[in-house]
């Protein structure tokens, strides 16, 4: 990100509007304790990007918005929330927008009078909305206000048939302006699209780097890619190279501006679905939510610093934490990917991966994993990237009456954590209900949620820790067969940054005399 010197008026501008920015919050969820003389207080806007949903002409689309209660927001404030449509800023070059016109254009498309998608009335009740278009475009939306704090937006889309079939699932994200998504693929039975999504009044220029298990791929283009102002520009990954790799790791970093990025991956054999940007590189991963049925785990890590990275690989089952056969560490080169197979990881119990340095390795690594239900041409993939802690609440927005399961891992041996489970219902009608769960250091704990009384229709499930128990990782899954298909998708719950640390302000003016 580029870094610019501020005057001390501009300094104290910047300082001001920290209350209002969702993602100054610590990093990846991290717990952000308020030193002496600061406050945590609830953000006041928040942005979010949901990609085009599908270009199937058998695919429906629900999008489920919600913002939990009790965070506040700014006093006197009940504030909006909703998504407008971003229209494609690809051109017949298949490049991103170029110039003063292709900006034009996607500033003008964004902006003509659509009427938003999913708006929120209050805090507490999930609203809904549903396409069944095949050129459905992507979304760009604000919150504020007391709708601002944990706003989130689910993106859920049932393909009926083709390549790329299956549950499609997707946590709208926030803008940034750097990416990392292990598990990518150019080989000739995937397809997969990155989808960059730019919410600002400018163009955003976005790099795309490929590294696979030799290092950077030989790439044609990919630099200098020209996102025009709330537009979306769709990339094939397989385009920006020669090289055919199977276990990749795309890198996507915005020079100028910030966009939103996401990638759909459609496989001939595996079907298709989302797969949601990894936590920050860090020298750990915690990949919580594998299902009980997977039929397949496998494993895609790359390190993206000057040092390889050794990790010690572990499952945190019901029981505690055990290590995978064949596999107590892994080495990740320099620069390059690694990956590994772990087949029928869980043996008929839920699980999550838990991954930490080895000896003295401090390098650090960005994770995901392709997780596979099913089988024979009855089978179907989801991805779990790395995600990090709950840190203060966490939300997922489109659960069933049938079909979901939320996992939940405490990855440290010894520190249990302690959280209550908040169900949420939508207009259709519902109480909400509050349980809580304790969960054993070092174990995994997969549960079918509280569901809402006299529930009708969908809803949002939050998550909270209680105070000072230990780190807990979660995930939600989400199973909607399709005839004999497992179709299926997992959510990452990573914190919802719905506050943030306020230091207290006052006047010195020795900093004049300096």
């Amino acid at each position: 990100m580029k870094r610019t010197i501020m005057s001390l008026i501009g300094a104290a501008a910047a300082l001001g509007a920290v209350t209002g920015v969702a993602a100054v919050a610590a990093p990846d969820g991290q717990r952000a304790t308020p030193a002496e003389g600061a406050s945590r207080r609830p953000v006041e806007r928040s942005a979010l990007l949901c990609p085009p949903p599908t270009s199937s002409e058998v695919g429906d689309t629900t999008y489920t918005a919600f913002t939990p209660e009790g965070t506040g927001g700014k006093a006197g404030s009940q504030g909006t929330a909703g998504l407008l449509p971003a229209p494609s800023g690809k051109q017949p070059d298949g490049k991103g927008g170029k110039g003063k016109e292709g900006a034009g254009q996607g500033q003008q498309g964004a902006q003509a009078g659509a009427d938003p998608v999913a708006p929120l009335k209050k805090p507490g009740t999930p609203v809904t909305a549903t396409t069944d278009r095949a050129d459905a475009p992507a979304l760009a939306g604000t919150a504020d206000g007391a709708l601002a704090p944990g706003w989130t937006v689910q993106q859920t889309t049932s393909v009926a048939a083709g390549n790329g079939r299956g549950l499609l699932g997707l946590s709208c994200a926030a803008p940034d302006t750097d990416f990392w998504f292990p598990g990518v693929s150019t080989a000739k039975d995937r397809q997969d699209y990155v989808h960059l999504t730019n919410p600002d009044d400018t163009p955003a220029v976005v790099d795309l780097d490929l590294r696979g298990k030799d290092g950077r791929l030989k790439a044609a283009s990919g630099e200098n890619i020209t996102v025009p102002p709330h537009s979306t520009v769709p990339v094939l990954l397989s385009t920006l190279t020669g090289t055919p790799a199977q276990d990749a790791a795309l890198h996507v970093v915005a020079r100028e501006g910030r966009v939103g990025a996401s990638v759909q991956a459609a496989d001939a054999k595996l079907g298709g679905d989302w797969l949601p940007a990894a936590a920050d590189p860090a020298p750990g991963a915690v990949l919580p939510g594998i299902p009980a049925d997977a039929t397949g785990v496998h494993l895609v890590a790359v390190a993206p610093g000057k040092e390889d990275a050794d990790l010690k690989v572990q499952l945190a089952t019901p029981n505690g934490l055990i290590t995978p056969a064949g596999l107590e560490t892994l080495h990740v080169k320099s620069g390059m990917t690694a990956s590994a197979d772990l087949q029928d990881l869980t043996k008929g119990e839920p699980g999550s991966l838990v991954l930490t340095p080895a000896g003295s390795s401090k390098a650090p690594v960005a994770v995901a994993l392709r997780v596979t239900r099913g089988k024979g041409d009855k089978q179907e993939m989801a991805f779990i990237p790395a995600t990090g802690p709950v840190a203060q609440r966490a939300t997922v927005a489109d659960n069933r009456d049938k079909g979901s399961t939320l996992s939940l891992v405490a990855p440290e041996k010894g520190k249990d954590a302690k959280v209550t489970v908040t169900a949420s219902a939508g207009s259709g009608g519902g109480t909400p209900v509050s349980k809580t769960y304790t969960v054993k250091g070092g174990s995994t704990l997969a549960v079918e949620p509280p569901r809402p009384q006299g529930l009708k229709g969908s809803y949002a499930l939050t998550v909270t820790p209680a105070a000072g128990s230990g780190p807990v990782h979660a995930a939600r899954t989400l199973a909607l067969p399709q005839g004999a298909l497992p179709a299926f998708t997992v959510q990452t719950l990573p914190d919802d940054r719905g506050t943030v640390v306020v230091p207290t302000a006052g006047e010195d003016l020795g900093l004049l005399l300096k």
